[in-house]
């Protein structure tokens, strides 16, 4: 059984609670953030937010909502895929945010994707609001993980779907292996080189250690109102998309 998420803090001799933690880790690796996440998962994840919006196409979502949007590139891919009218992203990190800014204007898509901060645990919107909301990597940092699943059901539509992408914790030979000194021994390393924060990388692996994955997160998705989730593990259960329905 995973220990309570809520433990799980990035600096550990640091006071403050773990959402505070987090927004100041990621404000400190955000300008890096990228590029580690490339090396980190070895490009995959491209693949893996691919297959994740895709499973949007049948309903064709028009307005919706990227929880811990980041720098923005899932929503940035689901404006691809999908091309809906309206993506709003939010995020606790103001750093992360200024990235995500910089690509919008950039790519000039700033009429389509609006980004805000704000906590992904208490949205500031209304009941039935979003077609689809998605989540990459964000919800193994949420403090308090069914108060977030519960708002984000809360702030869906009924019969819109939460798309969630996550890391998981492999467990065939010798995949566990290879991923536990991925994750613990070469991501840290190569963090702490990159990032100047070790701690934010050494936190990465711990965080997705104590992360109730598979069939435990789709029991907490039901038991927050969900009436169905299909949890699809991807490349030997490094990650797992989970589609959620309201």
């Amino acid at each position: 059984m995973a220990n309570d998420t809520r433990t799980i803090k990035p600096y550990k001799a640091q006071e403050g609670g773990k959402k505070e933690q987090v927004a100041t880790m990621f404000n400190n690796i955000s300008k890096t953030y990228d590029m580690l996440n490339r090396m980190m998962t070895m490009g995959i994840d491209k693949i893996w937010r691919k297959k994740a919006i895709r499973s949007l196409r049948s309903i064709t979502p028009q307005l919706m909502l990227d929880v811990a949007t980041g720098t923005g590139d899932f929503a940035l891919e689901s404006i691809r895929i999908l091309n809906p009218k309206k993506i709003i992203g939010i995020d606790i990190s103001a750093g992360m945010l200024d990235v995500a800014r910089e690509k919008i204007a950039k790519k000039g898509l700033q009429e389509q994707f609006e980004v805000q901060l704000g906590d992904s645990e208490k949205l500031q919107f209304e009941d039935n609001t979003f077609d689809a909301v998605t989540v990459a990597f964000g919800v193994r940092n949420f403090e308090n993980l069914e108060q977030g699943l519960a708002d984000i059901r809360r702030v869906l539509k009924p019969g819109g779907k939460a798309i969630i992408l996550e890391l998981s914790n492999p467990t065939a030979f010798p995949i566990k292996q290879l991923y536990h000194f991925h994750f613990h021994k070469l991501t840290p390393a190569l963090g702490k080189l990159i990032s100047k924060d070790s701690s934010a990388y050494s936190y990465l692996p711990e965080s997705v250690a104590n992360f109730p994955d598979g069939d435990r997160f789709a029991t907490i998705t039901q038991k927050v109102g969900f009436r169905d989730t299909k949890v699809r593990p991807q490349t030997f259960g490094f990650c797992t998309i989970y589609e959620c329905t309201k």
